[in-house]
């Protein structure tokens, strides 16, 4: 009798506790999303944004606050800008720089014939006449400064260049700094013109003197990329460089010039920096950069005019990225982090202690809600012998005695890290509330495993990394809880061709593909993506070079649309509108195709949309579309 009273009590007590949710379509785009602004001119607080999704409006709301670094509340702000440090500021408080669009070349038909004002036509004679989502209309971002004051007029000191600053698409007032002694702005450009830009990758960073008027290039030497230039407190100038020209993902160096001399401090370290800070001494610099599946924070010390060999030091590993450093504080730094579970947040890490403390806190609330996934880190041998690192996410609840349907994911790039990341639309996170085991091979291509293993896959596109994903999901199709006969492969940009490429080779694998933004046509790509320099390496050159044994292989054996034949698993495709880097052509064909072979598919046109999708409702429906697709094929 007692037995059974402490059983219904039992019952009682788990129905009283509140139910858990699911990450859902819906709650994903409920989560806040922060973004540091800066630092208050006394560097005693940080200014931070928490942006959040309005869906009935298809746009975000953002509030902004204070929060002191050494300990303290988050104070909201009225006028973040007032109290944030002006980097455009001069040391010397004497003069402002800034950027604005300016008019370089006429380009619309109704800027040369000024009596047709209607007219919609473009006019091009070379290249670069579009780029990400953007149509080049005959305007460039420059670099103006002008004097300390109300009234004072700006001096635009690329004066005539049809070249940008800060760099098209996505760079920022990282681009252009002052000097320490406030006599030059420094700042980051590609001086190469219409068909020439397209090409290269070959910015440079430029030493304008504001007195002379005259304009240096600082690092004239270099033919790959020359980037995030900044100073340390002693003067010195550190900046990012790459070497190899037309390869925008190659090895990424941090690099002094000081002492009278240059040099580079990470040449010997089998890694690639992804950004950088000075530290507060300028005896060192923080950097963070991929490792083993997550992006971690790093140091390496500068020995000045020591003969000294700088040595690369990791400070932190643990499962997150570090997304960012914010500041120095007296016993460590402030950084932004995040986890395949948990969107960014602002931390502060103490050095000797070796812990973190969250100082924000705003999708707690949310979280606390959620049962979580599990996240397990698995090594699975590929078919060279190499031991690949495969991330494995697993539902909430995970019962090893069930089976689950589950997704290969394929991650684009196709030089990107597979990390501890967190997306609003690769979330796998969600993926895995709905059910679905996520496994995702850090397949060859992608940094973090040395400098070799990112390089393999230029020119190389369907070659080992293919067989590193066959590897990977052969290796988890084995456990007793994944049901091998519901396998799904799905992803984006080169996911998406990793998609296309598969449905012709995968041997009855898998039973439902989705491909976003996905190269289909290895021909037609190279003839229509904004930046050749990347088709050029990663493809290996023209299509109509027939002597060049790595292009051929590329637009014939690595070729999705060459197997097309093959073809015979429901596919959902997913294209936007305004994609320049995989244009439009590249989804459609592949619908098309599919349709015409009688195979179960859907296409998902996003016109509004470029490479990623940006617009709250347009996200959601993605989502939706996502896993009502699996629900039907999967």
């Amino acid at each position: 009798m007692k037995k059974a009273v402490f059983v219904v009590w039992g019952i009682m007590a788990l129905q009283a506790l509140p139910a858990q949710e699911h990450m859902t379509p819906e709650l994903l785009w409920r989560v806040k999303r922060i973004s540091v602004m800066g630092l208050t001119p006394g560097g005693d607080s940080l200014v931070y944004r928490v942006t959040e999704p309005k869906m009935a409006e298809d746009d975000f709301s953002s509030t902004y606050f204070a929060l002191p670094i050494n300990g303290g509340d988050a104070s909201p702000l009225t006028n973040y800008q007032s109290v944030l440090a002006d980097k455009n500021l001069s040391p010397d408080g004497k003069y402002i720089c800034y950027d604005e669009a300016v008019q370089v070349e006429n380009v619309l038909g109704k800027d040369t014939y000024k009596d047709l004002d209607k007219t919609s036509a473009q006019l091009y004679t070379h290249l670069n006449y579009r780029h990400w989502d953007r149509w080049n209309k005959g305007r460039y971002h420059h670099v103006f400064f002008k004097a300390n004051g109300k009234g004072a007029k700006g001096v635009d000191i690329m004066q005539g260049e049809a070249y940008y600053c800060p760099q098209a698409p996505f760079g920022g007032g990282e681009d252009y700094i002052w000097s320490p002694d406030s006599k030059r702005i420094y700042y980051v450009a590609k001086k190469k013109r219409g068909t020439q830009y397209a090409l290269s990758t070959n910015t440079d960073i430029f030493r304008y003197d504001i007195q002379t008027g005259q304009t240096e290039n600082v690092t004239a030497g270099n033919s790959g990329y020359d980037r995030q230039p900044a100073f340390s407190s002693r003067g010195d100038l550190a900046w990012l460089q790459m070497k190899t020209a037309g390869y925008e993902s190659d090895k990424s160096d941090i690099v002094v010039r000081g002492f009278g001399q240059t040099r580079n401090l990470t040449q010997q370290w089998d890694g690639s920096v992804k950004a950088f800070r000075w530290r507060r001494d300028g005896k060192a610099i923080y950097f963070i950069a991929a490792i083993e599946g997550t992006e971690q924070l790093f140091q390496v010390n500068y020995p000045g005019r020591s003969r000294k060999r700088p040595v690369v030091k990791q400070i932190l590993a643990g499962r997150f990225n570090v997304t960012g450093m914010v500041a120095e504080t007296p016993d460590g730094l402030i950084v932004t982090r995040e986890d395949m579970n948990h969107a960014t947040e602002i931390y502060a890490y103490r050095f000797a202690q070796r812990d973190f403390k969250q100082l924000t806190h705003v999708n707690d609330d949310l979280y606390a809600k959620l049962d979580l996934p599990t996240v397990e880190k698995r090594y699975v041998t590929t078919i060279d012998d190499k031991r690949m690192l495969v991330w494995v996410v697993l539902p909430p609840h995970f019962n090893p005695h069930e089976k689950y349907p589950t997704l290969l994911y394929c991650q684009g790039g196709p030089q990107a890290a597979l990390s501890q990341f967190y997306s609003f639309r690769w979330n796998f996170q969600l993926m895995a509330s709905q059910g679905y085991i996520v496994v995702a091979p850090n397949r060859r291509g992608m940094p973090g495993h040395g400098v070799q293993w990112n390089e393999q896959i230029s020119t190389d596109w369907g070659g080992q990394n293919m067989q590193d994903y066959l590897s990977a999901i052969d290796a988890l199709a084995a456990e007793p809880y994944v049901d091998a006969d519901r396998l799904g492969a799905v992803g984006a940009s080169y996911g998406g061709y990793s998609v296309f490429y598969l449905a012709g080779i995968h041997n009855n694998r898998f039973k439902t593909f989705i491909a976003h933004d996905g190269v289909f046509d290895t021909r037609s790509m190279y003839g229509t993506t904004d930046e050749l320099f990347f088709v050029n390496h990663d493809l290996g050159g023209p299509y109509w070079d027939g002597k060049n044994r790595a292009a051929q292989r590329a637009y014939r054996e690595f070729n999705p649309i060459t197997r097309v034949a093959q073809w015979h698993t429901p596919i959902l495709i997913v294209q936007g509108g305004r994609d320049y880097r995989v244009p439009i052509g590249q989804g459609l064909a592949a619908f098309q195709a599919a349709q015409l072979l009688g195979i179960q598919s859907e296409l998902l046109y996003l016109p509004d949309e470029n490479h990623w999708v940006l617009h709250p409702q347009n996200a959601l429906v993605w989502q939706r579309q996502f896993f009502n697709w699996l629900k039907k094929t999967l």
